[in-house]
């Protein structure tokens, strides 16, 4: 089975995220995993080729921001939920994701 690297959080810098969540298709996918779930490449409709939304998971690994789970052909992806630890209200500020919590 193969391997994925996913970077060690403090070792990943504001900078790293920020130029992970710079692109509007990276932030696309990140909003579909804020229901907390892992997805597949299918549960995606960007309306990019496949080889560009593998690059674009990559760049969101790369940024500590999800995680990739490979599980035969197939690779499972969700939000490492540590990255709010370590970013706290990030995701929820650049996204622009506004609830009830954050307006009290």
């Amino acid at each position: 089975m193969r391997s994925l690297d996913h970077p060690q959080l403090s070792s990943v810098s504001l900078s790293d995220a920020l130029a992970a969540l710079a692109d509007p298709t990276r932030r696309a996918v990140v909003r579909v995993l804020t229901d907390g779930r892992e997805h597949l490449a299918g549960d995606f409709d960007l309306g990019v080729a496949q080889s560009t939304l593998s690059h674009h998971m990559k760049r969101l690994r790369q940024g500590g921001i999800t995680h990739s789970r490979p599980d035969g052909t197939r690779c499972w992806v969700s939000l490492r939920p540590e990255f709010d630890a370590r970013f706290p209200g990030l995701l929820r500020t650049v996204l622009g994701l506004d609830t009830e919590e954050t307006r009290n």
